[in-house]
């Protein structure tokens, strides 16, 4: 019996060759649910002075509610992968979207910068469950070339969620709807979480889970251990002076990734399966790769903060003056990404991820005698427009391309652990931005030097940048198609994938 000659679009365990009937809907809900997710990386960016009257944040509270988020979403990325390979795929998302919403719903009611704090983990968290099911949803339902436009699609649209974040977040704190201030950024995930929830319990079928995989609890503990010992410090050591206890947390941590991949290695050794594919850690291309994500989005996220913390705290703009500050940068990655994904990291190989720091390099230049030049009695966006959409194009250049370089690296029996991987050091290297550029800007922001600190922070950026620029000419000199990125094959033969974690 063919999956499309079924009338009743209630999800069933099918096993057919034939397309299923309703798999477009699953495209759709997964889009939405994906999307909610990651713009709630960046919502929140314009929400500090709101958060400040309402809830009496400090700057280190600020960038908790930031940061604590990406934190926790990136230390659980490859955890949520593999428990998705063990329960199913299907019941992980339905659960994961709704502690993410129920989540959200915490977040705008908290009482107190600490409970949002906390609330704030808890939904990266969620986030982390939610993000690896929706990639593996997708390659279980769709096949061969139609699951390559799939992933043609899913990409770009997702990149749509770090762009608008601050732009949505602006228009709703701006808004006041209802008069609910900065908690309406956590309230509009409630129906667009609801409606992805009831699409996926109906039309997303049934598939078992396989049992025997097995879950590392003990590799997932000392990640997360591992990332927490090192942002906690990052986020309080320049309120607290640096005391030795925040120094004693950063060795720390160093000695929790070591032991991460000690213990990684001893149970393979013992047969059992490891969280992260052990010969990922063997391939110096890729593990270089992982310290050039993290240092180019630090940078990235970290300047992107600093940028609406200047048009808020230093020029006096609304949230929503601040989140259409952000388009410059936003429509310049965009055109960055379209011309390096559409063609030229295709012709020119490895030399995009060297030129794209070089014009953010110089984007940064001009940004840094934008500012010198500012009037602050007649200041506008305008006057900084040129060097952030500048800095944009260049960061789009490298985003477009950064991942199939590193990929490149890796077996194709790798690929589905090497991306988890890679997205979970991309979130953590976010959170570090975060607590390294708001700490910079802050020190000076404090004195009432907004400028002095937006020119540090891009300071701190140049280094980041020279250092990822160094490091790109170890990766390899042609990044993998995009329709290998996910696992895709042309051949595939079943309208059923199994998704790597």
């Amino acid at each position: 019996m063919e999956v499309s000659n079924v009338r009743d679009p209630s999800p069933t365990t099918v096993e057919s060759t034939e397309p299923y009937r309703w798999r477009w809907l699953i495209l759709v809900a997964m889009i939405v649910a994906e999307i909610m997710d990651l713009l709630d990386a960046s919502i929140v960016n314009v929400a500090g002075p709101d958060l400040e009257k309402s809830l009496g944040a400090g700057s280190v509270g600020l960038q908790w509610v930031i940061g604590g988020y990406a934190l926790t979403l990136g230390a659980g990325l490859v955890l949520g992968g593999r428990l998705g390979d063990r329960y199913g795929r299907r019941r992980m998302f339905l659960l994961s979207l709704t502690a993410f919403t129920a989540a959200s719903l915490l977040c705008a009611f908290a009482p107190s910068i600490g409970s949002l704090i906390a609330f704030r983990l808890l939904q990266g968290t969620a986030g982390a469950m939610l993000l690896p099911q929706g990639l593996g949803l997708l390659r279980e339902n769709f096949s061969g070339p139609e699951l390559t436009k799939v992933f043609a699609i899913f990409g770009p649209v997702l990149g749509l969620g770090g762009i608008i974040g601050p732009v949505l977040g602006g228009f709703l704190i701006e808004g006041d709807f209802f008069g609910l201030g900065w908690r309406s950024v956590f309230l509009v995930n409630l129906p667009i979480g609801i409606a992805a929830l009831i699409v996926a319990a109906k039309f997303v079928p049934r598939k078992p889970g396989d049992r025997t995989v097995r879950v590392d609890v003990i590799g997932a503990g000392l990640v997360v251990a591992s990332c927490a010992l090192l942002v906690l410090p990052l986020n309080q050591g320049q309120e607290d002076g640096w005391p030795l206890w925040t120094w004693l947390c950063m060795a720390t941590s160093a000695i929790g990734f070591a032991l991460f991949a000690v213990q990684q290695r001893r149970t393979a050794a013992a047969g059992r399966e490891p969280l992260v594919a052990l010969g990922l850690l063997r391939k110096p291309a890729f593990t270089v790769g992982l310290g050039g994500i993290a240092l180019f989005f630090g940078g990235l996220i970290g300047t992107q903060l600093v940028l609406t913390l200047f048009l808020q705290i230093g020029q006096h703009f609304t949230a929503g003056e601040a989140g259409l500050g952000n388009l410059p940068l936003a429509v310049g990655t965009a055109i960055g990404g379209a011309v390096s994904g559409a063609f030229l990291a295709d012709k020119i190989g490895r030399k995009v991820l060297q030129i794209g720091p070089l014009v953010q390099l110089v984007g940064a230049a001009v940004l840094w005698f934008e500012l010198d030049a500012l009037d602050a009695d007649s200041f506008s966006i305008w006057d900084i427009v040129p060097g952030a959409a500048l800095a944009g194009v260049g960061a789009g250049m490298v985003i477009a391309a950064l991942f199939s370089f590193i990929l490149a690296a890796v077996d194709d029996d790798e690929i589905g652990s090497a991306s988890g991987v890679l997205s979970a050091v991309q979130a953590v290297g976010g959170s570090i931005g975060v607590a390294i550029f708001g700490s910079v800007f802050f020190a000076q922001a404090k004195t009432g030097d907004f400028t002095g600190g937006f020119h540090r922070a891009l300071i701190v950026q140049a280094f980041l940048l020279v250092a990822f620029l160094a490091i790109t000419f170890l990766l390899p000199k042609q990044g993998r198609p995009d329709d290998e990125q996910h696992g895709v094959t042309a051949e595939a033969p079943t309208h059923t994938q199994h998704a790597a974690a």
